[in-house]
């Protein structure tokens, strides 16, 4: 039986070494010896629409698949790009008037491709989930809606008319949440009914109720369009699929998790235009906006955030390579999962079952000669050893570290066996960050300020003052009694109040009183004691600042920071 089983598994890390011998291969000769670009497949979505473009029997004879399209740009992965064969499929998209765009790909890398013929198979046989997520059906939606008012009208109108509701009300949710900038969609199955929610500005917000008969068709559409086993009820699964709106595409990664009345769906909506925020806009004060660009346009070096999930980590560090994107430079990220696709930068995903982790991409990433490394996450002492020497040897690395706090960085990677006195010519630049919700302009009241409020506030100016820090030049007005204000909720913050997020951030960095203390295995108390005189507002101190002026709210602040904390 041990024989047996030994074959096996060397049969299966044979293949598997096969496997990556060939996207290794693609990788070489796309572009040295066919001049186009390789394309992975098995981490991309595939697009139906693109797919019904070329007829199986074909693509798989000619090894071919197009697997995006766009307007009339169609995408084509080609396991053997010559140039005949590339005339031929130019010429086959031309005589259809679409303009084609090639790329190379492993076999097993079409191969993933080529399995979404069952789907469209399936689609065409089916009634539930056989009309595609059609953008331009979404974008007519999204013209009409502008709160969660207009979207219950929406599914009320359709249930009068009768006309498709199920397929319709999913449409209304995805252009609904598009259209209100909503980040995740939640159908949640309960006894007699089923909830619909949608995640605003980090907060769960009911939007109505469906009856429990239309979940299941809309249940069986979503697991359709993403790639999911139908007949599986009892297990949880995973999938995603995307829409075009205009030049954007909208990933959609799609949960679903067994109940006791039925599977609950959440859709996260991964909208580029969430993550095209200019680092300026995203609330950083203009002192610490400048250590930021200076450090981050350093050639080497290790710059890491902190935050909980949901903190606005992943924004903050897209902001920053796109702040630095270069043609002269290569930048390689490593993360889980890819949440967005950008432009001009090489993007890895991890993957735990093959032994593709943060470890082992930031390892490959290094032989590839890049200038500049995101990591995902920091978990282990090896990720952030090799992390460290990166820094120290030419490149520019960020990442993110569970920490509470930018003073916790250092005493975290110490933990983790980083050597203190290489960390001292390693560490940049350590940010801690939070989000808050941006308060209505339609719609905030000032109100009283407490006592205990007022007491706060003229502490914590006071000491900040103490350190040279005057909340003066951060635009608080210091001559006229201050003004706090409240959320109310109105029709265009959908009743909640509160429009936006904005971050509130602190940061270290290493200067000579830092450089000094590395050594000595500080406590964060001593980090933060040696960091007093830094330009950088503490994040308390940064979340008052934008209380004082108006733009978030006291209670709002009060619910991610210890304004306490010493």
């Amino acid at each position: 039986m041990s024989i047996i089983f030994d074959d096996e598994k060397q049969n299966k890390n044979l293949a598997d070494l096969q496997k990556q011998e060939e996207e290794d291969l693609v990788q070489t000769l796309a572009e040295a010896r066919y001049g186009i670009p390789p394309v992975h497949l098995a981490s991309m979505p595939i697009e139906n629409d693109a797919l019904r473009l070329i007829d199986e029997a074909e693509a798989r004879k000619e090894e071919v698949a197009a697997f995006k399209l766009l307007g009339k740009d169609v995408h084509v992965a080609m396991r053997s790009p010559q140039p005949d064969k590339i005339a031929n499929w130019t010429k086959f998209f031309k005589d259809r008037e679409y303009i084609p765009h090639f790329y190379m790909a492993s076999l097993a890398s079409l191969e993933k491709a080529w399995e979404r013929y069952k789907e469209i198979s399936y689609a065409v046989e089916t009634k539930s989930g056989s009309m595609a997520i059609s953008g331009e059906a979404l974008k007519k939606l999204i013209m009409n809606i502008k709160n969660v008012e207009d979207i219950k009208k929406a599914v009320q109108d359709i249930e009068k008319d009768n006309i498709h509701t199920t397929s319709h009300i999913l449409e209304i949710a995805l252009a609904g949440a598009v259209a209100i900038n909503a980040s995740d969609i939640h159908f949640e199955p309960e006894e007699n009914t089923v909830r619909l929610r949608f995640r605003l500005d980090g907060i769960l917000h009911e939007v109505m109720e469906i009856p429990p008969a239309a979940h299941k068709f809309i249940n069986s559409r979503i697991k359709l369009i993403s790639g999911l086993k139908i007949t599986a009820n009892s297990i949880a699964q995973d999938g995603r699929f995307s829409i075009w709106l205009d030049q954007d595409e909208i990933s959609l990664r799609v949960s679903l998790i067994p109940g006791a009345y039925g599977e609950s769906i959440v859709m996260r909506i991964l909208n580029p235009k969430s993550i095209r925020v200019k680092l300026e806009d995203m609330g950083v004060e203009p002192k610490l906006y400048d250590i930021f660009l200076k450090e981050i346009h350093k050639p080497n070096g290790l710059i890491l955030l902190t935050g909980p999930t949901g903190s606005g980590k992943t924004t903050t560090l897209y902001s920053f390579l796109q702040k630095i994107y270069s043609t002269e430079i290569k930048i390689i990220t490593i993360e889980d999962p890819i949440e967005y696709h950008l432009p001009g930068i090489t993007q890895t995903q991890t993957d735990a079952e093959k032994g593709y982790t943060f470890l082992e991409g930031l390892r490959s990433a290094l032989r590839q000669d890049p200038d500049v490394i995101m990591v995902g996450e920091i978990r282990d002492g090896e990720t952030a050893k090799i992390a460290v020497e990166s820094a120290l040897t030419g490149h520019l690395v960020f990442s993110t570290l569970h920490t509470n706090n930018a003073a916790g960085v250092i005493p975290r990677l110490i933990d983790l066996d980083v050597n203190p006195k290489i960390l001292v010519s390693a560490l940049s630049l350590s940010i801690a960050q939070r989000l808050v919700r941006r308060l209505c302009v339609h719609c905030k009241k000032e109100r009283v300020i407490k006592p205990e409020e007022l007491e706060l506030i003229n502490t914590m100016i006071a000491k900040a003052k103490s350190y040279n820090k005057d909340f003066a030049d951060y635009g608080v007005d210091l001559s006229n009694p201050f003004k706090l204000y409240d959320p109310v909720g109105c029709l265009e913050c959908n009743n909640t109040g509160f429009k936006g997020q904005i971050g509130i951030f602190e940061a270290i960095y290493n200067d000579a009183k830092i450089e000094d203390i590395i050594v000595k295995n500080p406590s964060e108390r001593e980090i933060k004691e040696a960091a007093r005189n830094q330009v950088s507002l503490t994040i308390q101190e940064d979340g008052m600042v934008k209380i004082l002026k108006g733009i978030t709210s006291y209670d709002e602040v009060g619910g991610v920071v210890d304004f306490y904390e010493e």
